[in-house]
C-alpha cells in the first residue's frame, strides 16, 4: 500500500535567534493510505504543528514533506490550496462553521470551491447531512445547533468532497463523553471506507480509538506503535 504522507527529518522553528522555539525536532513519519492514526502528546509537544504541516497549512523549516505524492516544498500557495481542497478534510475543536450560512450552505462550500454546480452540490451535501443525522437541521444556522450537532456538521463539511485524508484536531475536546463517542464512531466509519484518518489529541481515551498511536514529546516522536 502506498504512503499518502511522508515526513523525513522535518523541523519547524518559530521565531529567530534567542527567541526561537523548536516545535518539531526532526520528525520522520510514514502513513499509508487507509490508516487510522492518532498523534498525541501534552501541550507544546508539537502535535498541532505536525498536523498543520501534514495539512499544508504551514511549511516546515527543514526536511521533506510529501502529501499524496506531492512535494509541498516545491508548491506555491495557490497549488497548496488546491492540494488541501482536493485531498484533505479538516475538523477542528471549535468547528469553524460560518455563522451567516445555514448548515447546508456550510457543507456545500467545499464543493463550490471545486466547481461543482449548485444543484449537484446541494444534493451531495444533503446526503452527507443525512449520514450524520442532521438532514432535519439543514436550514438552521450553526448558532441554533448543540455542540455535538455543530461538530457533526463540521465532519460532514470535511468529508463532503470525499478527501483521501481527514485531519481532526481535538475533535471531541468541547463535547461530553456520549456525544464524543458518536463523533468518534463517525470517524471510524469514514476510515472503514478507505479514508486516512489522523486524530490529533491529548486525550488517551480518544487516541485509543486509532489502530496506530504516535506520541510526540518535545517535538520528537517518543512512541509509534500499532495496536
Amino acid at each position: 500500500m502506498d504512503n499518502i504522507i511522508v515526513l523525513e527529518n522535518v523541523t519547524k522553528i518559530y521565531g529567530m535567534k534567542d527567541g526561537a522555539v523548536r516545535a518539531l525536532a526532526g520528525v520522520s513519519l510514514l502513513i499509508q493510505q487507509g490508516e487510522y492514526v492518532s498523534i498525541m502528546g501534552p501541550s507544546g509537544s508539537g502535535k498541532s504543528t505536525c498536523m498543520h504541516i501534514i495539512g499544508c497549512l504551514d511549511r516546515p523549516t527543514g526536511g521533506l514533506v510529501l502529501v499524496d505524492g506531492c512535494n509541498t516544498a516545491l508548491m506555491n500557495e495557490r497549488d497548496l490550496a488546491v492540494l488541501r481542497n482536493q485531498t484533505v478534510g479538516f475538523v477542528f475543536q471549535q468547528y469553524h462553521l460560518l455563522p451567516s450560512l445555514s448548515v447546508l450552505e456550510n457543507v456545500m462550500l467545499p464543493l463550490r470551491y471545486q466547481g461543482v454546480d449548485v444543484r449537484r452540490r446541494k444534493k451531495i451535501a444533503l446526503e452527507m447531512l443525512d449520514r450524520v443525522s442532521l438532514a432535519d437541521r439543514a436550514r438552521h444556522r450553526p448558532s441554533e445547533l448543540s455542540g455535538g450537532q455543530r461538530q457533526r456538521a463540521a465532519i460532514a463539511r470535511a468529508v463532503v468532497t470525499r478527501p483521501k485524508i481527514v485531519l481532526a484536531d481535538e475533535p471531541t475536546g468541547a463535547l461530553d463523553s456520549e456525544t464524543g463517542s458518536l463523533v468518534l464512531n463517525l470517524f471510524a466509519g469514514i476510515n472503514r471506507e478507505g479514508t486516512t484518518v489522523i486524530l490529533v489529541t491529548h486525550d488517551v481515551h480518544v487516541a485509543a480509538e486509532a489502530r496506530r498511536r504516535v506520541r510526540l514529546l518535545d517535538g520528537s516522536i517518543a512512541e509509534d506503535r500499532h495496536v
